[in-house]
């Protein structure tokens, strides 16, 4: 292949692919001011910062999504303008979303060659595809199969999926938009490992993630972003955790603290749960007893796998439980309907927000008042005027960085669309309010903000909280009691003073380095 011999051409460590003075505006806000940064060749240059730092910006300008205000791109010494994405893609650059860009309804193989079809003689060459498919996912190190549909897949494995889709088009400078915020701790290490072939055959990484140590991990060089600027640049072999926080920041960061809550009685008790696995052999959730008071915040910390947002999901309504009851204060709300938990107080902010949480195409305000108007017949608006209000209100009390409530919600960053989706669930005055994941994909400052406000919820309202998250830091910040989930049953329930080797240990981890 001649991209491949290009990619070999080159030697380790010239610049590939530099922006100079890059600027974007949206409207008034001013997502990038003005960025210069490198990108070498065979390595890892990973990009830190904040929520509405400019980072999703500054990629999607890379790979040819959005064009710069000002200032340019340049690639192998030559300045250059992307119609497109394909444009892009089509000179060696790929882009691999936190939101993954897959289609659900098509097979690992079909996904993996949408758009690039290789033709025989007969027309598709599905044969050649599916070997090709089979040899990337070796490569890979993933057991999927190519005829699998890839709505199948757990969000880990739909992420290989597209790495092997961007290797797949020869890609010589592959971005990595928050690749590992969904996966497991094996999956992150296989990352990894395919992270350090690629970047030894030549291949260029841009990487984002909010995971800063597993970043340190594989990373040559860092670059730092806040509100749009770049304020720090350095080698790996000059940087520490402290430094990135440090520059990200601009202090030293805490997620907060469990609140002294005055606890009510249960607000929500599972009895006995189970839920079927996929194949309907097994429990993904084993026979699972919990309970929550009024007031009081729960973590349920588990490895991917562990049945997490199979509980959340059946909790909500969404599955189906084979077992067990869940009561909301008292009564058995089992036979509840999503809208009618709703009504009775339950709501919850999915894993996955851009399938189920936000509708891309609509307005910050039309989304955050979605689900006052449309599942609760009792709360119906009377006029625009009292739906701009629960909109502004939204947008003050959970702090969203727009344009205002008329911004298109796709226009927003992870952390902001994450925020609107609980402002909109929170204008339904729940009694308990389920949060899958709510910190994946955003940064430690959005993180903070959202555990802020789970905790004056908790707080002031009564509001019992129960969130699931796979990083241990965030067990150990607002929650007065951490469950710990592994295979479908709690392994362990333990309170806030204990140390995050105890939870590690607890869910089957071993700390991994």
């Amino acid at each position: 292949m001649t991209a491949q011999g290009a990619i070999v051409a080159g030697t380790t460590g010239e610049v590939v692919m530099s922006a100079r003075d890059v600027a974007k505006h949206y409207g008034a806000v001013q997502a990038l001011k003005g960025v210069n940064f490198d990108i070498h060749r065979g390595q890892v240059t990973t990009l830190f910062g904040e929520n509405g730092a400019g980072k999703s910006t500054l990629m999607k300008i890379l790979s040819g999504i959005v064009t710069p205000t000002h200032g340019k791109i340049i690639l192998d010494g030559q300045p250059v303008v992307f119609a497109n994405a394909t444009d892009a893609l089509a000179r060696g650059i790929s882009i691999i979303h936190q939101e993954l860009a897959l289609a659900p309804n098509l097979n690992v193989r079909d996904n993996i060659f949408m758009g690039r079809e290789l033709r025989g003689p007969m027309g598709v060459d599905f044969a050649e595809e599916e070997r090709v498919t089979r040899a990337l996912m070796a490569e890979l190190e993933e057991g999927i199969d190519p005829l699998t549909p890839v709505g199948e897949l757990r969000l880990g494995q739909q992420q290989i999926v597209e790495i092997a889709r961007a290797l797949q088009a020869r890609s010589r400078i592959l971005i990595m938009d928050e690749p590992t915020s969904a996966l497991s701790a094996p999956e992150v290490d296989v990352l990894s490992e395919v992270i350090r072939d690629l970047t030894a055959k030549g291949v260029s990484i841009v990487y984002i993630s909010h995971h800063l140590e597993e970043a340190l991990t594989v990373t040559h060089h860092a670059v730092v972003l806040r509100d749009g600027t770049m304020t720090a640049w350095a080698p790996r072999s000059e940087i520490d955790l402290e430094w990135i926080v440090r520059n990200m920041v601009g202090e030293n960061f805490d997620l907060g603290s469990p609140p002294e809550s005055r606890m009510g009685a249960a607000a929500l008790e599972v009895v006995d749960l189970c839920v079927p696995d996929k194949s309907g052999q097994g429990n993904v959730v084993d026979h699972l007893s919990l309970s929550v008071k009024a007031g009081e915040i729960v973590c349920i910390y588990g490895l991917m796998g562990a049945g997490r947002t199979e509980l959340m999901e059946c909790v909500a309504g969404r599955l189906r439980a084979t077992g067990g009851a869940v009561k909301l204060r008292g009564s058995d709300g089992s036979g509840l309907s999503i809208a009618q938990r709703i009504d009775a107080g339950l709501v919850l902010v999915p894993e996955d927000r851009q399938r189920d949480g936000l509708v891309q195409t609509m307005t910050v305000g039309q989304n955050l008042s979605l689900a006052s108007i449309g599942a609760s017949t009792k709360r119906l608006f009377t006029s625009s005027k009292d739906e701009q209000k629960v909109i502004d209100d939204s947008i003050r009390e959970v702090t969203v960085k727009t344009d205002g409530g008329g911004a298109m919600i796709g226009s927003l960053s992870g952390g902001n669309q994450q925020k609107v989706v609980i402002g909109k669930m929170l204008a339904t005055h729940p009694d308990v309010i389920l949060l899958d994941e709510p910190s994946r994909g955003i940064d430690v400052g959005a993180k903070a903000e959202v555990f802020k406000l789970l905790v004056r919820q908790a707080a002031e309202r009564g509001l019992a909280v129960v969130y699931t998250t796979s990083e241990v830091g965030e067990c150990l910040s607002v929650a007065h009691r951490i469950v710990v989930m592994r295979r479908g049953r709690i392994a362990a329930e333990l309170d806030h003073t204990v140390s995050k080797e105890q939870i590690m240990a607890a869910s089957g981890e071993a700390m991994h380095h």
